[in-house]
Formats: structure tokens, sequence, C-alpha cells
């Protein structure tokens, strides 16, 4: 459990929103728990929303009941795209380009977890890493330019999961051909994810660049991240997670990554999340970074290999 006053005991919740009409706001896999809630509370507020997700059945009917809650002018769009596949994020985000004129944030929240056994992207990528991480690394490279332009802010969903496996990078075995392990290959993902968001942060500062990077985690809330690619032993620990009541709301858990998108007077070089036990939920607010994230050479020789196997060179 963390302590954090700027917002008062009860932490962030929506009613901290005011109006976001005229604003912009890009998600990835926001079809579905807490992306879709995300997208359904920036869009109670008058914003615009376009969301990226690789199922185009499920989208069209996220768009539909996202309507006949909110309306017919209900600003939502949805793009195909599919983190695992680094062509399919080009093509997105030519499409994003076509599609709006500014991008007030990304939040990048599309994740897949615990998969059971080694996959491998269509790039050849462990399947964790590949999404989580390179497919966000490509996405917000394509897209920083119009970021930029916009004075706007990427925002990292990460996971507690962070702090489970190794502290550190694999770079002498990425796709875990040697150790694979579910849990430990997800770990290292997020933590992948965080130190990008950090080195982006560092990036930016010297280039005078106008985004802002802010990093949060959702803590454990009951969505389908556990799917069935999970081994049996972990979907069994998540259902008795769920069943105590240690699971808190896809709602709540999309409040992390709504206040890091919108909320002004955040700290960047921080980590954002729920601070109740164990941080599974709680008040939302600023929790614990651990310095290991913050590995200065380890930061640098990922955004390296980052660049190298996605060839997505940054120009800051």
């Amino acid at each position: 459990m963390t302590s954090d006053t700027q917002f008062g005991k009860q932490g962030w919740t929506p009613e901290h929103l005011s109006s976001l009409e005229g604003r912009t706001y890009i998600i990835t896999g926001a079809n579905t728990g807490a992306g879709f809630q995300a997208t359904r509370i920036l869009l109670s507020t008058g914003a615009r929303v376009v969301m990226l997700n690789r199922n185009a059945e499920k989208s069209n009917a996220a768009v539909t009941k996202l309507k006949s809650e909110f309306g017919n002018s209900a600003d939502v769009d949805f793009v195909c795209m599919d983190l695992a596949d680094m062509a399919s994020i080009r093509r997105a985000s030519e499409d994003v380009l076509k599609l709006v004129t500014k991008i007030d944030a990304l939040i990048c929240n599309g994740a897949i977890a615990q998969v059971a056994t080694q996959q491998l992207t269509a790039d050849g990528f462990e399947s964790q890493l590949g999404v989580n991480h390179y497919g966000h690394f490509l996405l917000c490279g394509l897209l920083f330019n119009r970021i930029d332009a916009s004075h706007g802010r990427i925002v990292v969903v990460s996971s507690e999961g962070h702090k489970m496996g190794l502290r550190t990078i694999q770079f002498d075995d990425m796709n875990w051909d040697k150790n694979y392990h579910p849990n430990k290959v997800y770990s290292q993902s997020k933590l992948a994810q965080m130190m990008f968001a950090y080195q982006l942060q560092n990036k930016v500062q010297a280039a005078g660049k106008n985004v802002k990077v802010y990093v949060c985690h959702p803590g454990a809330s009951n969505t389908s991240l556990i799917r069935e690619s999970a081994n049996k032993i972990t979907r069994m620990s998540w259902a008795i997670m769920v069943k105590l009541g240690l699971a808190q709301s896809a709602e709540k858990g999309a409040y992390p990554e709504v206040m890091c998108a919108t909320e002004e007077n955040l700290k960047e070089r921080a980590y954002y999340g729920p601070t109740g036990f164990m941080n599974f939920g709680g008040p939302v607010g600023e929790g614990k970074l651990e310095p290991f994230v913050l590995d200065k050479h380890v930061m640098t020789k990922l955004w390296m290999l980052s660049e190298h196997e996605t060839s997505m060179h940054w120009t800051i």
C-alpha cells in the first residue's frame, strides 16, 4: 500500500474531469476491458476517441454499444490494427493520420499476458514482448510528430507484474528460447514498456519537444487479459482472486490511464495507479517507482535494440 494525497482520500476519479470537447484520444485494445471503459469515460465528457483494435467484429459491436449509450452523435471510430504485426501497425498509423488532425493523447492500453507456451508474432518476436512493447514502440514512433504538433501525451499502461520477473532485460535471449516462463516474460514486457516511456521522457526533454509521457497501471482489474492462452494454474489463481473480491472492476481499472491522458499537474517521472492493498485496487494516485526501472544502461540498450528490431528510427 502506498500513500498519495494529491487527489484526496478517494484518489482520482472521473469526477475530476471537465468537458473534453474538441480533444482527440487514440487508444489501443479498446473494444473490451479497461480500454473499453476508458473509451466510455472519455466519450461521456465529449471527447473524440479512435480505438485501435485487432478484431473488427468486436470493434463494430463496441461502437454500436457506445452509440446506444451516448447517442449516434458520439464521436467514436475504430481502425483495425494488430499489435503483433509491424505491417498492420504501419498501415493503421497511416489511417489514423488521415483520420485525425490532432492527437491529445495516445493511450497504449492493449496487451496480452501470461501466454502459457512460447508463441511468436508475425515478425518473429516472442508474443508478449512483441505485442506489449515492440508494437507500442513502433506505434508511438509513427504517431509521435502528430502528438508533438498537438502538444499531446503518450500514456503507457504497464502492470505491477513488472516487479515479478528478472527486474532487468534478458538481452542475450529476448525471445526466451532457452528458459520460457509465461509470468517472467510478461514481467519483462511490462518493464520494457516502462523503460521505453522513461527513456522517451529523456529524449523529449533533450530535444525540447512538446510531448508529455506518463506511466500507469490498472491494478488487479477484472478484464479478459488473463485469457485461455494462460496456463490452468494462472487461470485458477485469477478466478480465486475474482471470487474473493480482490480484483476491482474494469471501469476502475481504467481510471489511471484516463487520469494520465487528461489530468494537469501530474509528474512525468512517476508511476500512477491504485494505492490500496498490494496496489490491487483502492484510491488512484502516485505509487512507488522502483529504482531498477530507471537503470540508464539498460534503458539505453533497450531503446537501441527496439529501434533495430522495429526499423523505427526516431528523429529525437
